[in-house]
């Protein structure tokens, strides 16, 4: 896949105005606006979550870099000086925060969750199949490096452009096309060998 430009998406009316609602909402914010943060906190939770599930897969360590986040946000939102989209300018905490804290972490992460728990309405049959393709991906992209894992997770999973993911993992936009080619290659591979080792 291709990393997209926001400007060329049918949904860029919409996605303009979110931008325009957060960096209002950051605005207030920095005035100490509890209110404003409490519904950015709400936006950003969710999203942060299923970011920081695929880097660590720790529910416990995902609530405190959350957190860490969100106080960052709070603190410094006086400093955000809208020459990034507030999406950028958050999720580069997170990646911050996650890498310094997988760095620290001597514990091995969790096994792969049950990501398609919410679908009952599949055959017993089709369930198994589904959770065994999940699992095979999880493992697959568990074994990238966190660079080509992180920079797939937020181009595949959250839409975000090259440029974006440069600004979050402060690096060049060639280098982000080249761990995202390597990330995809690598994961066929993976994925496949997932497959086959399978009974």
């Amino acid at each position: 896949m291709d990393c997209r430009t926001h400007e060329t998406q049918p949904a860029a009316r919409p996605i303009a105005l979110v931008v325009e609602r957060d960096a209002e909402l950051v605005g207030l914010v920095a005035g100490g606006d509890r209110h404003a943060f409490e519904v950015l906190y709400r936006s950003y939770f969710p999203r942060l979550t299923r970011f920081l599930q695929r880097m660590t897969r720790s529910a416990p360590l995902i609530e405190e870099i959350v957190n860490d986040v969100m106080l960052v946000v709070w603190q410094k939102a006086d400093t955000f000086d809208g020459s990034c989209k507030v999406s950028t300018w958050v999720f580069a905490i997170a990646y911050r925060r996650a890498c310094k804290m997988l760095h620290r972490l001597d514990d091995p992460l969790e096994s792969f969750p049950d990501a398609l728990a919410g679908e009952a309405d599949c055959q017993p049959e089709q369930r198994f199949e589904q959770l065994c393709l999940a699992h095979a991906l999880g493992a697959a992209l568990d074994a990238l490096p966190l660079s080509q894992r992180a920079a797939f997770q937020l181009a595949f999973y959250h839409d975000m452009s090259c440029a974006e993911i440069a600004e979050i993992m402060d690096c060049p936009v060639n280098t982000v096309k080249t761990r995202l080619f390597h990330a995809r290659r690598r994961l066929a591979l993976l994925f496949e060998g997932q497959l086959e080792g399978r009974p």
